[in-house]
């Protein structure tokens, strides 16, 4: 909070979430182009209750992005669901988002919300399966992720986050090794070079943008390095201190592997860091988040979409990696520590990993 100021923080949450409301009905609209495109909503219109894959086999597209699709408008009350599963195009709605002759016809007006190669890639993707990698998603998504994650990252990281983590501010003073995997431009790795300088730090981003402002942010700091490689390629060195995935791992094709090599690189006193996103694997929990409909969103232009770049994916999107999977992940990869940090952060939970 500014300093000197005693702000009162329900109107600074109101004027926070209003905002964000802001943000929600720009992706929600890019959802909506998606529907109008593809023809979704005209195969729902009459069709009753439908799950995605009944509504892929009579669209062509596919099953797990349409899934992603539908929770978007369910959770935006634009399609009705009870489950997260099965979901119905009201006549109503089909009167707004289906029927062109009708004048209350609203779909095709949100046709200018990303440019048109990042569009015509999400709507090939939800034909093919395959989706678009951050540097596929427009000059300027590095960027992005930084603006959206950095103010709480900025504000809890260094101050809050590591001190909560057993001995690793002592290690960190001394002098340790540090990897930070999916770092994006790097904003993790300088608030912690700022506050530890006697470590050393490495990160690793697949994304060429984020690698080269990265390099260009770090030209002069001789503790910090990057290497443009996704988390599976980490090598097993097994005298790593301190490895963070910060908001990330949802985001990889294959987040099991990328886990499996931290293992292999971190020593039998490491510390994973694991940050991501509050889900649950039930839909009416999910329901509680104000911008659900916005993360489903997200997830199809951003993250399921990085998620499924490759073949042979988890595909497991914004809200995937809820807590119960990840542990279940975090123990498969051979950790066999797991410690839950619910911080001051209404978007992510922070989880202490340990061999």
């Amino acid at each position: 909070m500014a300093e000197g100021q005693n702000l009162d923080i329900d109107l600074v949450r109101r004027y926070a979430l209003t905002t964000w409301g802001f943000k929600q009905g720009e992706m929600v609209s890019l959802m909506i182009h998606l529907g109008h495109r593809l023809g979704l909503y005209e195969a729902m219109d009459g069709a009753g209750p439908l799950t995605a894959g009944e509504l892929a086999s009579s669209t062509g597209c596919h099953e797990r992005w349409l899934l992603e699709w539908l929770r978007c408008h369910g959770a935006a009350g634009l399609l009705t669901t009870e489950d997260g599963d099965v979901f119905t195009l009201e006549a109503e709605a089909a009167a707004v988002l289906a029927r062109r002759g009708e004048p209350t016809y609203t779909a095709a007006v949100f046709a200018t919300l990303r440019p048109r190669e990042v569009v015509d890639g999400l709507a090939d993707a939800f034909r093919t399966g395959t989706g678009l990698d951050y540097d596929g998603q427009g000059e300027g998504s590095e960027h992005a992720v930084e603006a959206m994650c950095g103010p709480m990252s900025r504000a809890l990281l260094v101050p809050v986050l590591l001190p909560l983590l057993d001995g690793v501010e002592d290690k960190l003073k001394a002098g340790a090794r540090v990897l930070d995997v999916g770092c994006g431009s790097g904003l993790a790795l300088e608030l912690m070079a700022d506050a530890f300088p006697a470590s050393t730090y490495v990160g690793y981003d697949p994304s060429v943008r984020a690698i080269d402002t990265a390099r260009e942010r770090f030209a002069d700091r001789d503790n910090i390095s990057v290497v443009r490689a996704g988390g599976e390629e980490v090598p097993p060195s097994g005298d790593v201190d301190l490895v963070l995935t910060m908001d990330c791992l949802h985001d990889m094709p294959r987040p099991d592997r990328t886990l499996t090599a931290i293992r292999e690189a971190v020593t039998d006193e490491g510390t994973l860091v694991v940050k991501e996103i509050r889900s649950s694997p039930h839909w009416s929990a999910n329901l509680k988040n104000p911008v659900l409909p916005m993360m489903y969103a997200t997830s199809v232009a951003s993250c399921l979409s990085s998620a499924m770049s490759d073949h042979d994916t988890l595909g497991l999107g914004t809200l995937g990696l809820h807590p119960e999977r990840l542990a279940e992940l975090t123990m498969e990869a051979g950790f066999t520590r797991f410690a839950r940090h619910d911080l001051d952060d209404p978007t992510n939970i922070y989880y202490e990993v340990r061999p």
